[in-house]
């Protein structure tokens, strides 16, 4: 019965993640078939800097997650639709201001960012498109985070295919009817994604109708509550660029290598990602679960859900592991033909191995200290890993085994905090519920 709660809530969420790589295949296909590379390195380019700018807010979605997930186990409708109020406010909010300050935004975005000069005019164009698209993006974070709280896996998917279809089917129009190059990509973003914002409204409708008449506007705008909520996302904002940080660190160190470890390390770190998307479905599921339990001060169904969470992450981890082992190279084979990059990554291949097993406790445990809103101890640990690990581990074994070095700093960095969040539950997660 558990086991058939925890799949209803991950298979969904397994779903929609793998939605996101396919999209931007479609639309990097699109830009190599237009004749020139620059296409290809500008929706790249200006992709990138999107992809760090909303994740930084991914926030909305994990704060709103959590909150509505206890909410939901205390049976408080009321508050349910309070927390989506504050969410959706928080994100429009959010979204009005990235595109105020879309001209300094995007000074500092290609400062640090390197491509030609036609590149980088044409990312800048694109950047200056689907800067548009923030509000929509962001209120779209929020009402997936709200959906999970409620334990709804399903409506989430059926948004993410919905905006991810309709941005695929109008950058075929916009490309191949109308030829406008990678600004069709941008304005087909711009326009699902505000498509989305309405099928999003619509999906929430079913649920307004029955929690909208209990919600009190003031009572969720109260001035406590909200800052609550804020303080709460500001925590999990500030971990978020802790864990930027890392990702930007270790490319930016693998580009300082030389060109061939940047390709190299680019590819397999394909590996992490591809794992990543299902391990996520489970830490959605975690998200929902600890928070429903919580709120319902079940102590009991809170131990046994995490211990069947990581049940389930230990087989997906091992799974992985043994595929990676097998197959490999194979899969390498498939992310490039270039013999010279084949050739280099090969002695590093043993970490692809080892990223399942290592990492899937960080993604499990995330999932529960977001259901638990313990945001303070998810700061306050990768802070610490950060700074006190991460970095610390590169400077140290860089030096001595090149970019062994590195990946060894990435995967005590990453089991760091599974380790740490671990070590810190007993306070900052089960304590909570009071007996």
């Amino acid at each position: 019965m558990l086991n058939n709660r925890i799949l209803r809530l991950a298979i969904p969420n397994i779903i929609t993640n793998i939605t996101i790589p396919l999209l931007a295949m479609v639309d990097l296909g699109l830009m190599g078939h237009l004749g020139s590379e620059k296409y290809v390195g500008a929706v790249a380019l200006g992709g990138m800097i999107f992809s760090f700018i909303f994740w930084a807010f991914g926030f909305l979605r994990m704060g709103t997650s959590g909150f509505t997930a206890q909410a939901f186990g205390q049976r408080n409708l009321a508050e349910t639709g309070n927390i989506l109020i504050r969410s959706v406010v928080t994100a429009f909010g959010a979204g009005l201001l990235l595109i105020l300050m879309q001209w300094p935004l995007g000074w500092v975005a290609f400062q640090l960012v390197d491509g030609s000069a036609l590149v980088e005019s044409l990312a800048y164009q694109y950047f200056t498109i689907r800067i548009y698209a923030a509000p929509a993006t962001l209120f779209i974070y929020t009402i997936i985070g709200w959906f999970i709280g409620m334990q709804n896996a399903r409506l989430p998917m059926i948004l993410a295919i919905s905006v991810n279809l309709l941005n695929v089917l109008l950058s075929l129009m916009f490309i191949k009817v109308f030829g406008m190059g990678c600004n069709g990509v941008a304005w087909a973003n711009v326009i699902s994604q505000y498509g989305g914002l309405l099928l999003g409204i619509y999906l929430l409708s079913f649920y307004w109708q029955k929690i909208g008449k209990k919600v009190v506007v003031a009572e969720a705008l109260n001035r406590k509550a909200f800052r609550l909520f804020i303080h709460a996302n500001k925590d999990i904002f500030i971990r978020t660029l802790c864990l930027i940080f890392t990702l930007s660190f270790f490319t930016t160190q693998s580009a300082n290598t030389s060109d061939t470890i940047l390709a190299v390390n680019t590819l397999l770190f394909q590996f992490f990602y591809f794992f990543s998307y299902f391990v996520d479905g489970f830490e959605y599921a975690a998200e929902a679960l600890a928070g429903k339990y919580i709120g319902s001060s079940d102590k009991a169904m809170l131990i046994k859900v995490i211990r069947r969470l990581f049940i389930w992450g230990v087989v997906i981890a091992v799974a992985f592991s043994f595929v990676y082992l097998i197959a490999g190279n194979f899969i390498l084979n498939l992310l490039t033909n270039n013999p010279n990059i084949i050739i280099a990554a090969k002695p590093y291949m043993f970490w692809v191995v080892l990223v399942p097993i290592i990492t899937f406790s960080a993604f499990i445990w995330d999932g529960i200290y977001v259901g638990a809103t313990a945001s303070k101890a998810m700061r306050n640990s990768m802070l610490v890993i950060t700074t006190l690990i991460f970095l610390p581990a590169y400077y140290i074994f860089e030096p001595i085994i090149g970019n062994n070095g590195l990946w060894l700093a990435m995967m005590l960095f990453m089991g760091a905090r599974g380790l740490i969040l671990s070590l810190m539950a007993k306070k900052a997660v089960y304590a909570i519920i009071k007996p």
